[in-house]
Formats: C-alpha cells, structure tokens, sequence
C-alpha cells in the first residue's frame, strides 16, 4: 500500500473544509432569510461562515497544489521536535469554565458568569503553558479583565442591539 504524500493529506484537510462550507450552506437554505434587526435576517450568520470556510478551503487546496504548507518541519525527520502530550488539566479547566457560565448565568447574570468564566479559561491557558499554579491575585486581575470586557459587551447588547441578557438586577446595569 503506497503511502499517502503530503499533497494529499493536506488537500483532504482542504477537501474536509470545503465539504464543512458546503454543509452549513445547504443547512443554511432552511433558514429564513426575513430581515430582522437592521436589515439582518437569521441567516445572515451560517452564510456568512459558511462562505468564509469556503474561501479558506479553496486557498487551501491551492496552496497543497502549489508546494503545500510551507516552512513546516517534517515529522518524520529524525530532527524533529518533539510533540508535547496534550495539556488534559487546561481542557477540563477551560470546558469546566464554559459549563459553570451555562450553569450560573441565569442566577448571577451575564456579566458575573462571563467573568468568572474568562477567570477559569485564563487559568487554565495559564496553567498549560507554565504548569505553575496561580495564586489568590492572578485569580482577582483575571476575574477584573473579564468584568472590564464582559460589563461593556453586556451594555452594548441591552442598550443598542435591545437585546435582553440576563442580569444580577433589573436596572440594566449589571
């Protein structure tokens, strides 16, 4: 059995992207397309991803056709680095973090579940790449960023977009 080239294995990956676009287009069609907010219809969004995966793919094939990735190290080189194992502690601390904000964001609102979830998903990117654990102040600068990018998102979806997140109360504020 001939072994699969390069050129191959990467115009799969850029076959697998082109096949991806065209299933969320073709999922897509169902959608309607009545306009909504702006002009916008739920719609809007699958296509537009679905478009962009599409160009990507096609970049992608014609880069496997014109000499493949370039500037990657040959795995099969004796010089190779090596490949780390996956990190399963930033995973779990990253997938527990999108579960508690699931969990928590009807009960404590938009903006304290966010922070606390880029709280838990920046410790977790933090321990995988240092393996150091953190103490009580990287936990309270990380939960200050995640308040200074969620409380501006939250305002900007209630007050302009009028869209309804939940919140801790019923000033709109928080």
């Amino acid at each position: 059995m001939a072994a699969v080239s390069d050129k191959q294995r990467q115009s799969g990956v850029a076959l697998g992207l082109l096949a991806l676009a065209f299933g969320l287009g073709w999922g897509a069609i169902d959608i309607s397309s009545e306009a909504g907010y702006a002009g916008i219809g739920p719609n809007f969004l699958p296509w537009l991803v679905a478009a962009g995966l599409a160009v990507l793919g096609a970049i992608l094939l014609f880069e496997a056709h014109r000499g493949g990735f370039r500037n990657m190290p040959d795995p099969m080189a004796h010089d190779a680095p090596a490949v780390s194992a996956p990190y399963w502690g930033g995973f779990v601390w990253m997938s527990g973090a999108l579960l508690l904000n699931a969990a928590l964001i009807t009960r404590i609102g938009f903006v304290l579940s966010c922070a606390l979830c880029f709280a838990c998903a920046a410790h977790g990117l933090r321990q995988a790449q240092s393996g150091a654990r953190q103490g009580l102040r990287s936990w309270l600068v990380d939960g200050a960023i995640g308040l200074l990018i969620a409380a501006p998102v939250y305002w900007m979806f209630t007050k302009f977009l009028a869209i309804s997140l939940p919140g801790l109360t019923q000033s709109g504020w928080l």
